[in-house]
């Protein structure tokens, strides 16, 4: 048996994973980062649009700040986050894309004088302030009242990334590359660390760690067409259900990207929305405005993936050999403009559609694109029920984004929880309950259990096909559990993936090599995404109402009065065939943005009994604190700074911010 020791045990080697590991390592404390791939080739890399952050430089983010990116957050989680969260994350953010330039990520910047941009579909002459020349320069994205997306031409995620791993490659911080954790040591409550197994040589190996954190990503390969890389098999998630002590949160919150190439699913950064792309119909007809004449194109990302879906359904949509598909218009940007600042999409369609987009419209469709639900932790980034056990960006639920998140607020949100975890975690690690207490005999039952799932897989006599199953799996998910969502097919869903993980458990494998064995690795991580569906498919089932990306046609409306509440999935036993379901109420009575219209659609949601109190109370806090400054009055309505650590408490500058 082999056991490694650190300090801080980081599973996933991508953004979010390597700030969290680098601001442990600043604090004294060792790190080691498990990656399934070479870090720079994370999941990160793929993501192309930008990183929100209230900086104001640019003519069209003027009079942003903190306040503002706070409410486009709450009014787009469909009031389903934690806005105490939301508050520590919109403090941050600004820190976070400013220590990135630092660290070398080349941000678009700021031109004074004017410059042509296209905005709903015309070209408009915007004039930028001299004072704000060479200052970081951010584009429109959906969802928001100010332009906040700071980027990097469309390859955000690659530059941010590479400048990330250098710096944990400067810190002394190493990666293992190819290893696999997949299960967590544990006992009374208390996280130890992981089994690990090494996908090259098949050796298992027992790291043991004073504080563990995953960071694995989302769990986009659940479904049959999704933009996450293949890695995206949600096992870090999965892991943390199977101690039975740790929980999911909100895991029905999952969100489909409108713009996906047809049929690759492929991603097209909502940057080409951001800079002036059109949706269009076979008839070459812009129909965004006819559903929401005010954001059109730039609605938040759930409500135009379903109103591209009604589009197709009334039978506008364009006929190919694969399905019905949409255009993205963005020939108006001219050549120019794409091979400057979205040169990446071009490579993209070029090299998987053969077309030019400068030239020709891109044929596009919703496609599964990023869970907001994951292992649900406190503010501080601590697992519930699992002390010592921590989790950040798209793996966990923090709960930054409730049902519905805004672009380029997950790329901030790895950077931005990582450097806060990173902090918490280091707090974790030099208190008394960071003290290192686990018998070797712990450490050998939990290998020789994860061995002996192995051998059983390696030398049994199972007859299903781990890839049948998956292949079927993705169907019901993306058949049933997708964009629209009925009870009935919800729960022919349910019952169909209980039958798939019961399967799961009869699993033969041809090759019985124990090392580098893609079959093997496939039947193992298929039971674990089973689970995972069925939290997905079973939530949803039970939440009868629709809110952000959860939309059930049979509850067509927003329920406050009885699901204003996070869904908390676990699984206590091994043999269960469901996930037992639990719920966390949000308190309106401590919301500084009590529940309101989002600002599509109907204003028919069914209200909390406590919103009008609330509402009401604000407006006397207002009015009460009238001549302070926003900080005293923001304290007053919710106090949040108390979370922030005390590195990151300063206040955000930005130009003609006197207060």
């Amino acid at each position: 048996m082999r056991i490694l020791y650190t300090d801080v045990l980081v599973i996933g080697g991508g953004l979010a994973g390597l700030r969290a590991a680098v601001g442990a390592r600043r604090r004294g404390h060792d790190a080691i980062i498990l990656s399934l791939v070479p870090a720079k080739r994370s999941h990160s890399a793929a993501a192309q649009g930008g990183m929100q952050a209230s900086l104001g430089n640019t003519a069209k983010g003027e009079g942003d700040n903190e306040d503002v990116h706070f409410e486009d957050t709450v009014r787009g989680s469909d009031w389903g986050c934690d806005q105490a969260v939301a508050r520590l994350f919109v403090h941050t953010a600004p820190q976070a894309v400013r220590e990135l330039a630092a660290w070398g990520v080349p941000w678009n910047r700021v031109r004074a004088g004017e410059r042509e941009v296209v905005m709903d579909g015309r070209r408009v002459t915007l004039s930028e302030r001299p004072e704000a020349h060479g200052l970081i320069a951010a584009r429109d994205f959906g969802g928001t009242k100010k332009w906040r997306t700071c980027y990097v031409s469309d390859g955000t995620g690659h530059a941010m990334l590479y400048a990330v791993s250098d710096k944990a490659v400067a810190e002394g911080i190493p990666v293992h590359e190819r290893m696999e954790a997949i299960a967590l040591i544990h006992e009374g409550g208390r996280c130890h660390g992981a089994i690990v197994r090494n996908l090259v040589t098949g050796e298992l190996v027992a790291y043991v760690a004073k504080a563990t954190c995953i960071a694995t990503g989302g769990f986009g390969r659940i479904y049959r067409v999704t933009s996450n890389a293949v890695i995206n098999e949600g096992i870090g998630a999965a892991i943390a259900l199977e101690t039975g002590a740790a929980c999911l949160g909100n895991m029905e919150a999952v969100q489909f990207h409108p713009t996906t190439i047809f049929p690759a699913g492929i991603l097209v950064t909502e940057g080409c929305r951001g800079d002036g792309g059109l949706l269009k119909d076979a008839a070459g007809h812009r129909f965004m405005p006819d559903y929401e004449p005010e954001k059109k194109e730039l609605a938040s990302r759930d409500v135009v993936s379903r109103r591209m879906e009604e589009h197709i359904r009334a039978g506008h949509g364009v006929t190919s050999r694969f399905g019905e598909h949409l255009w993205l218009d963005i020939t108006l940007l001219g050549a120019a403009h794409i091979d400057g600042r979205l040169r990446e999409v071009k490579e993209i369609c070029r090299h998987f559609l053969g077309i030019d987009p400068a030239r020709d419209f891109i044929p596009v469709r919703p496609a599964q694109h990023y869970s907001m639900g994951g292992i649900r932790t406190d503010a501080r980034g601590e697992a519930y029920g699992l002390a010592g056990l921590f989790a950040c960006g798209e793996a966990a639920c923090w709960d930054l984004h409730g049902f519905n998140r805004l672009g380029g607020n997950s790329v901030a949100e790895t950077v931005v929880a990582g450097m806060i975890v990173g902090e918490n975690i280091a707090d974790f690690v030099e208190s008394s309950a960071g003290e290192l207490q686990v018998s070797t005999a712990l450490v050998r039952e939990f290998l020789a259990a994860e061995q002996a799932k192995l051998d059983t897989l390696l030398q049994g006599n199972g007859s299903e096909s781990a890839t049948e199953i998956r292949r079927r799996m993705q169907d019901i998910m993306t058949d049933k559990v997708g964009i629209f969502r009925r009870g009935d097919l919800l729960a022919e869903a349910v019952d169909e993936l209980q039958a798939l993980l019961q399967r799961s458990r009869r699993i033969g494998v041809a090759t019985r090599r124990p090392g580098s064995n893609p079959e093997l690795v496939a039947a193992y991580r298929v039971q674990k995404m089973l689970k995972l569906a069925l939290c997905v498919a079973y939530g949803a089932l039970q939440r009868t109402e629709s809110r952000g990306a959860h939309y059930r046609e049979d509850h067509p409306r927003r329920d406050d009065t009885n699901w204003l509440k996070r869904t908390l999935a676990s699984w206590n036993d091994p043999f269960q065939t469901l996930p037992t379901l639990a719920y966390e109420a949000l308190d309106v009575r401590h919301m500084e943005l009590p529940p309101g219209w989002r600002g599509y659609g109907a204003r028919d949601a069914i209200e909390h009994p406590a919103t009008a109190a609330r509402a009401a109370e604000i407006v006397t806090i207002r009015e009460a604190f009238g001549h302070a400054d926003r900080y005293t009055v923001q304290q007053a309505l919710m106090p949040y700074e108390h979370l922030v650590p005390v590195r990151f408490r300063g206040r955000n500058e930005r130009l003609g911010d006197a207060s």
